[in-house]
C-alpha cells in the first residue's frame, strides 16, 4: 500500500473548462487486482496488456485509492513527484523471489484480464484474499505455482534412457527379447 498527502487546492479542468476544488486529503492506494478490475470495468480492455493515456493512468489511480469517499478528482491535484512514486511503487515486484533468466520465454499471445487472473487464481487455490496483494506480489505467487506445477522436461539423453528402461522392464514381464 502506498500513502500520500493530497495538498488539494483549485485546479483546472481543461476538458469540461471548469474550476474544481481539490480538499486536502490523505490517499491510499493499491495496486492490487481488485483495482485492475474496476478499471477494465469502466475502459472494457486489458490493463495489463497496454500502454495507456494519461486520462486513462489517472483513471486507474483513481481505482487503486482504498478508501470508499475519496474525492475522484484527486488524480488531477497529483504533483509530479507524486505520479513518480506511484509509477515507483506499481513497478515494485514486491518479492525476493526471482527467476532464472536460462530459458527463452515465450512471448505472451493471450490478453490477460482480470477475469485470466481470478481463473489462475482458482486453477492453483489460491485465497480470493490474495486479490488484495501487490499486483506483481500475486503475479509472482502465480508464476511460482505454476513453475512448481509443471515438472521439468528432460533432456534427450535422459528421455531415451527412461525409454530403454521401460523396454528392458517389458520385454522382462513378458518373457521376450525385442
Amino acid at each position: 500500500m502506498l500513502q500520500l498527502q493530497i495538498k488539494g487546492g483549485r485546479l483546472f479542468n481543461e476538458q469540461t473548462e471548469e474550476f474544481i476544488i481539490v480538499k486536502p486529503a490523505t490517499i491510499r492506494l493499491e495496486h492490487s487486482l481488485i483495482s485492475i478490475q474496476k478499471w477494465e470495468s469502466k475502459w472494457h480492455k486489458s490493463y495489463l496488456s497496454l500502454i495507456h493515456p494519461m486520462a486513462e493512468m489517472l483513471d486507474y489511480i483513481r481505482c487503486m485509492a482504498i478508501e470508499p469517499n475519496v474525492d475522484p478528482n484527486f488524480p488531477m491535484a497529483l504533483t509530479p513527484m507524486e505520479l513518480v512514486q506511484i509509477r515507483n511503487y506499481m513497478d515494485d515486484s514486491m518479492t525476493a523471489t526471482t527467476f532464472s533468466g536460462n530459458k527463452k520465454e515465450r512471448p505472451r499471445k493471450k490478453t490477460i484480464t482480470a477475469e485470466v487472473i481470478y481463473y489462475w487464481m482458482t486453477l492453483f487455490n489460491i485465497p480470493f484474499d490474495c486479490a488484495k496483494w501487490h499486483i506483481n506480489q500475486l503475479l509472482t505467487l502465480i508464476k511460482v505455482c505454476s513453475i512448481e506445477n509443471n515438472p521439468p522436461k528432460m533432456n534427450k539423453k535422459e528421455a531415451g534412457a527412461q525409454r530403454a528402461a521401460l523396454n528392458r522392464a517389458r520385454r522382462a514381464r513378458m518373457g521376450s527379447s525385442g
